[in-house]
């Protein structure tokens, strides 16, 4: 097979040590970035999720490994079904009950575990504070019945010291000195977001309700309120599939532009590798509830070592028109397949990848495969 022109191993000891800490320690740095050493903040270690379901048990997550340093982005690819929302959902501790269950694994967070808290803690602590989130839908998103300015107050009032302080206390007392004490310094803060992420005359945008906004305008609104609290970590879900190619760029440069500029990590999922390009400082493919690939966005396009992932570059669109769909269907994760779950389609499979899951191998370049596609010369 042909190797795809370029674009802009050591042993394995366990399945969660290497990939959950191959790039936040033996990577130095990612794209774009500062020199030195990477610093580990999330950390995913063997995660298992199962949906409970009619017809059997949906093994959505089989052992997920893989980290995210600080300041750094994180693209998750692959194909609709394969476990990026599930696992964005784990983090953020919004799993669907009681249909889900988390089987195994954990999920650190600077240095906690976040599976260890109950969804009170995570709510308190975690959500909305220490991690946000940037969904698909904007619109959806957004409460339709107040204003952008009614919105983005609340979420000012509600990640603040006072605000944690009334939850715990329970004393509306607490909570009736907060808008004197700290309207005009939250407005300001306010302000100076919109203006951040490029929203004209941000006065008369606090006054709108979210349909009085074009896409556009409402993604960049929740791109700044994901922003506000002062996060660590951005879960991004696919946040510009709504939008048309042209606002695509300008959100995509925008939104990496002040995480860069504040040093938030993100986790970005999407099914489009043109947009992982575009923003990503590495890129973990997933394929079936298994990550299998992760690699630094440079070397991942240029020296794709996955056959699945190969596939998925070559069903690109070109220049010429011409685009290769992957044969064979995704597999039914109530019955996925033994062994690698890739190969019922895979070019390369032999009798050692239907009988156990791969290895991983490499260093900052990781691969599942028995048979990794070599570097054209």
């Amino acid at each position: 097979m042909p190797r795809p022109p370029a674009s802009p191993s050591s042993s394995w000891s366990s399945a969660s040590t290497c990939w959950a800490t191959g790039y936040a320690t033996s990577s130095t740095r990612a794209r774009g970035a500062p020199g030195g050493r990477v610093t580990e903040l999330l950390s995913i270690h063997d995660l298992r999720v199962n949906y409970h379901s009619e017809r059997g048990i949906v093994r959505a997550l089989d052992g997920v490994s893989l980290a995210i340093g600080t300041g750094e982005v994180v693209g998750l690819v692959g194909e609709s079904g394969c476990g990026k929302s599930t696992l964005a959902r784990a983090i953020l501790g919004v799993l669907p009950a009681p249909a889900s269950e988390v089987a195994a694994g954990a999920i650190t967070f600077g240095g906690e575990n976040l599976l260890a808290l109950d969804s009170v803690e995570i709510a308190r602590r975690i959500r909305g504070r220490r991690i946000t989130f940037i969904p698909q839908d904007p619109y959806g998103s957004l409460n339709p019945l107040f204003t952008i300015g009614q919105q983005m107050a609340d979420l000012m009032h509600w990640k603040s010291p006072l605000a944690a302080a009334a939850e715990r206390s329970a004393w509306p007392a607490v909570l009736s000195r907060y808008p004197a004490a700290r309207r005009a310094k939250d407005r300001a803060a306010i302000v100076e977001m919109l203006e951040a992420v490029q929203i004209p005359n941000p006065e008369q945008a606090l006054k709108k309700l979210p349909h009085e906004l074009s896409g556009g305008q409402r993604q960049r609104i929740v791109i700044a309120m994901a922003l506000l609290p002062q996060p660590e970590l951005i879960i991004a879900d696919e946040p510009t599939t709504a939008l048309d190619v042209t606002i695509q760029a300008q959100i995509l440069r925008l939104l990496h532009r002040e995480v860069k500029r504040r040093q938030v990590s993100v986790l970005f999922t999407t099914h489009d590798l043109g947009t992982a390009w575009e923003i990503c400082d590495r890129v973990v493919v997933m394929y079936a509830g298994q990550e299998v690939e992760a690699a630094p966005t440079p070397a991942f396009f240029a020296n794709p070592r996955h056959p699945y992932t190969f596939k998925l570059l070559e069903s690109l669109p070109r220049a010429d028109g011409v685009a290769e769909d992957i044969p064979g269907e995704i597999p039914n994760l109530i019955a996925p397949p033994s062994g690698c779950r890739f190969h019922p389609r895979c070019d390369f499979a032999t009798r050692e990848c239907a009988a156990t899951r791969p290895p991983a191998s490499g260093a900052a370049h990781l691969v599942r495969c028995y048979h990794p596609l070599e570097k054209a010369a």
